[in-house]
Parts: structure tokens; sequence; C-alpha cells
């Protein structure tokens, strides 16, 4: 295949990273990497670009606290028999949570009303209990991916950028990249680019992390569009 100026120099920060040589692919591959004497075959998939990128903008401040995981635990397993096959919720609520049992059942309380309805195709904004609240439905969303995908975040952090990285990761979970999906194996890996600055990786990391995707590769890498690279998988 005939590499882009971007595929080529998220390949090569790849290869710096890993002190690696690579050659560029024939066909499907995108390149192959040499590492410790042993061949990796190295697929690539672009995320989709939606308006202008993030770039270096202030990393979002998502919050892993006990009252924070609780919350999308509680919403998850409330919901899961709820939300239909195919579809999925995604929530973002700013933090600190203070009354997480009435914010819980509160919120599960409106998405369920909102099912009902057919639910939106806009999203549905609201404060309650002091947090704000954002809540977006996905309705083309893979059988694995969790019925309910959870942010708490800073209320300085934008919600809208953490809704528009999940839906690249999961449009990336459907999309074979240019290729039928590999067979699992220790010798393949996706390098995945992005609009986004390196601030986005930590976040991008739990998004992965939560999608369980891509788990036909050994390793998945990020290339920035400042032109760092980080690791989606550990």
């Amino acid at each position: 295949m005939r590499l882009k100026k971007q595929e080529r120099a998220a390949i090569e920060a790849v290869s710096r990273r890993l002190s690696a040589t690579w050659e560029e692919g024939s066909d499907a591959p995108a390149a192959y990497f040499t590492v410790a004497g042993k061949r990796v075959v190295l697929d690539i998939a672009t995320l989709k670009r939606r308006g202008r990128g993030h770039g270096n903008a202030a990393k979002p401040h998502l919050r892993f606290d006990r009252g924070a995981i609780g919350l999308v635990e509680r919403l998850r397993a409330a919901l899961g028999d709820a939300v239909p096959n195919g579809m999925a919720v995604l929530l973002t609520i700013t933090a600190p949570i203070r009354v997480r049992a009435k914010t819980a059942a509160t919120l599960e309380d409106r998405i369920r009303t909102l099912l009902r309805r057919g639910s939106p195709a806009r999203d549905t904004k609201d404060t309650i209990y002091g947090n704000r609240v954002r809540i977006r439905f996905v309705r083309d969303a893979s059988q694995q991916t969790p019925k309910l995908i959870g942010f708490v975040h800073n209320p300085e952090s934008d919600p809208l950028r953490l809704l528009k990285m999940t839906r690249d990761l999961l449009e990336l979970d459907r999309a074979e990249p240019g290729r039928r999906r590999p067979r699992p194996a220790d010798d393949r890996w996706l390098l995945v680019t992005s609009a986004e600055g390196m601030s986005a990786l930590d976040a991008y990391r739990y998004i992965y992390s939560q999608l369980r995707v891509s788990a036909d590769y050994k390793k998945v890498f990020i290339a920035f569009s400042d032109g760092r690279v980080g690791m989606l998988t550990e």
C-alpha cells in the first residue's frame, strides 16, 4: 500500500520509540517492523477528523475516586437490561459528586425516561444536584460495547471532546482498517493516528479499556498531531 505523509510520519515515530527498523508493506499491511530479530506486521487506521483537532488543548481530567467509579458501575448494572442491543449510552458528569445515591437514582430515571421516548437525536443536558450532565445515545454500537460508558470529569474539562473521542474509537472498532479482520497474533500490531494532541492519551486509554476494541492486536499504538506516540495497550 502507498503510505500517506501522516501515516509515514506516525510509523517513523513508532520506529524511534522502539529503536526498531521498518519497511513499507506492499499490500494490506502498512508496514513491517523488525524487533529483536522478529518480524512484526503493522496495520494502520486513522480516526475520523471532526472539525478542528484539539491539538495541544488542556488534558481532559477524569476522576477515578471511589464515588466516581461507584456511580458509573451502579448505572451500568441498573441499565444493562433497559438499553437495547446495538445501542450504548454515553454519559458525562462533572465532579465532585456529593450525593452519589440520589444522583445515580435521578440519572437512572432520566435515562429510562429517554429510552421510553425513543431516545433523542441530540445530547440531553441537565444539572443534577449541582453536577452538569450530558447524555448521548449511540445507535450503532457493536455487541461487545458496554451498554453505558460514563465519564466523571473535572468541571473545566470539555465533555464534547470526551464524547467525540469515544465515538472515534467506536467507529474504529467497526471499521476494519482497509483489510480483513486479522487473526489474533503476537506478531501483529495496530497504529492509530489522531488529530488530537498527546494531552488526550490518558482519556483514550480509559475509553479503549471500556470498549475492549481491537483485541486481535498484541499492541496498539496511537500517534498524535504533535508528533508524539503513546500506547493504548499495556
